[in-house]
C-alpha cells in the first residue's frame, strides 16, 4: 500500500492525540472533536481513518481505546531500529532530551561530534565518538538511521562517510542543505527556516 507522506504525518498526530485521550479516560471521540483538536477538517479525519479500515459509527464516533490500538498496530515497527545522532550541539542535545525520543521503536546507539571535550564521554548515557570514526562505528553498531544536526557545510561529507558503512537505510536531516544520497537510502529533511517561511506566508495571505 502506497501512503502519501501527509497522510502518515496525520496518522502520527492521531495516534498522539488518542494516547492522550486514553490517559484521560475518554471512551469515545468523534471525527469533529478530533479535527478541532488537531486543526483538521472532520471530513479529512474520516477519510484518513477509513483508508486504514476504521469506520466510526454515525452519531457515536470512534471507540478511543480500539482506535488507539488499531493505529498503534499500523505504526508498529518490525523491530527496534538502531540510530546514530551526529552533532551534539544545542539542537542535538535538545533532541536527546525530548520525551518522544524515549521510545521503544528505536535506540540511539551512538553520538558523533568534532568537539574533543565531548568525544569519549557519555551524554545522557550514550557514548560520543569522533566524526572521523563514523564509518567504522556505524558499521560496528549496525546503525540503520542517522540523525544529522550538523552545520550545513559538514552535512554532505558526514552523510557520505556514514553511508559508506553499508548499514544506513535512512537519514533525518536537520541541516539547512539538500543532501545527495544513494537510491536505497531514504532521506527526510526538517528545515526549520522553511517551515517558518511557510507559516509567515500563510499568515500574510490570511491577513490579506
Amino acid at each position: 500500500m502506497k501512503i502519501a507522506e501527509p497522510t502518515v504525518e496525520r496518522l502520527v498526530q492521531y495516534h498522539r492525540l488518542l494516547e492522550q485521550l486514553v490517559a484521560e479516560g475518554q471512551k469515545v471521540v468523534s471525527s469533529q472533536e478530533m479535527g478541532e483538536m488537531l486543526s483538521f477538517k472532520a471530513s479529512q479525519v474520516r477519510k484518513d481513518l477509513s483508508y486504514f479500515g476504521e469506520i466510526g459509527k454515525r452519531g457515536v464516533g470512534y471507540h478511543v481505546d480500539r482506535l488507539h490500538k488499531h493505529i498503534s498496530r499500523i505504526l508498529a515497527s518490525p523491530r527496534k531500529w538502531s540510530i546514530g545522532l551526529v552533532g551534539v550541539g544545542k539542537l542535538g542535545e535538545a533532541l536527546l532530551g525530548y520525551q518522544a525520543f524515549q521510545n521503544d521503536k528505536f535506540h540511539i546507539r551512538a553520538l558523533f561530534d568534532v568537539d574533543t571535550d565531548k568525544i569519549g564521554t557519555e551524554i545522557q548515557g550514550i557514548l560520543c565518538y569522533s566524526v572521523d570514526d563514523i564509518t567504522e562505528i556505524v558499521r560496528e553498531k549496525e546503525i540503520e538511521v542517522l540523525i544529522l544536526t550538523v552545520p550545513g557545510g559538514a552535512a554532505q561529507h558526514v552523510a557520505d562517510r556514514a553511508v559508506q558503512a553499508g548499514t544506513v537505510k535512512g537519514i533525518l536531516n536537520f541541516a539547512p542543505v539538500s543532501l545527495s544520497v544513494p537510491e536505497n537510502v531514504l532521506l527526510a529533511a526538517v528545515d526549520i527556516s522553511v517551515e517558518l517561511e511557510k507559516l509567515l506566508f500563510f499568515l500574510k495571505h490570511k491577513e490579506e
